[in-house]
């Protein structure tokens, strides 16, 4: 099976790329922005022409989009997440290769939902954010260009490879700072948020099944349960080995200009005096409000996917690499 691999040098991507070439039926061409990819292109400037072109050439059975972008401004993220993806389905619909699409997209899509529920694919998406809006209209994109077709909503990644601007990258390099520093102590807000942690390990095997099964729509890929992000903090320590003191500093923003404990910094950010009328900065500015849960049924029963790490190894893993850093 030959596979064309979008955005191998991400975060995603990196691991769909270790996974396809770990199968010995897989020939794998990666295309991207980075001077190691197989074939340069950037998706957000480059023309559907020239990729129908490439397409021709290679004649890939698959196509895997891991490119995308998850951070600045509305204009940014369209382009990258947006018109980047208009780009692949109109080269594929003029191209003759005849691949199938696999799509990464993002539990971000279908914005805030309701505590204790479990987010199904048919659930009404209500982005709250300009990346869950990029992400929602490339999936519209997608289901609707008439491909042979599938978006994987993955809900937070988390394990090896974990950005450092990421909330757990943040959790684990406030930890290291205390360990270095020899700290007893830990100052963190913005604990309060649940989210669902999938490995990224997990989320490159979900990618290799969709690659060879025939389903198309939207399959959500999660753990399943949603975890605090202050529970997550307490194992990170525990795994960490920290034995100091964590202490929480979540609660409700307060009016402009009031100073006292309604206003607290993001994970650990030590307060001054002058942070006690700065705006609260939570860890999640990805407009999914307290709570995500992925209900994932469908890629089981679709894929014939579960998650097999559990968060506790993805936090050693992302420790490990916050260790090295000392």
């Amino acid at each position: 099976m030959r596979v064309l691999l979008i955005g191998a040098n991400g975060y995603i991507g990196r691991y769909v790329a270790d996974r396809l070439l770990a199968d010995p039926a897989v020939q794998l061409t990666a295309l991207g922005r980075g001077d190691d990819a197989d074939v340069r292109f950037d998706l957000a400037s480059g023309s559907p022409g020239a990729l129908t072109r490439f397409l021709d050439a290679v004649h890939p059975g698959v196509v895997v989009n891991c490119a995308g972008a998850t951070r600045g401004g509305a204009r940014d993220l369209t382009r990258h997440n947006t018109v980047a993806v208009a780009t692949v389905c109109e080269a594929l619909r003029r191209s003759g290769c005849g691949a199938r699409l696999v799509q990464i997209g993002c539990g971000a899509e279908y914005g805030p939902s309701q505590p204790g529920s479990s987010t199904a694919e048919d659930a009404v998406p209500r982005p709250g954010g300009p990346y869950g809006v990029s992400k929602l209209a490339a999936t519209e994109l997608v289901l609707g260009s008439g491909l042979d077709a599938v978006v994987l909503r993955v809900f937070s990644p988390a394990g090896p490879g974990t950005p450092a601007g990421s909330p757990l990258g943040r959790l684990a390099e406030a930890m290291r700072r205390a360990m270095q520093s020899g700290d007893g102590e830990l100052k963190l807000g913005g604990l309060g948020v649940q989210r669902d942690f999938v490995d990224v390990r997990d989320v490159a095997r979900a990618v290799h099944a969709a690659s060879l099964s025939a389903a198309q729509g939207v399959i959500n890929i999660g753990s399943g349960r949603a975890i605090r992000l202050r529970d997550a903090a307490g194992t990170l320590a525990r795994v960490a080995g920290y034995g100091g003191a964590l202490h929480e500093l979540d609660g409700p923003p307060g009016p402009p200009g009031l100073t006292g404990p309604h206003l607290r910094p993001t994970i650990g950010h030590p307060r001054t005096e002058s942070e006690h009328t700065a705006p609260v900065a939570y860890p999640y500015p990805d407009g999914c409000g307290s709570w995500q849960q992925a209900d994932v049924r469908t890629a089981r029963d679709r894929l014939g996917w579960r998650p097999r790490i559990n968060l506790e190894e993805s936090l050693a893993d992302i420790w490990m690499e916050a260790a090295c850093r000392i």
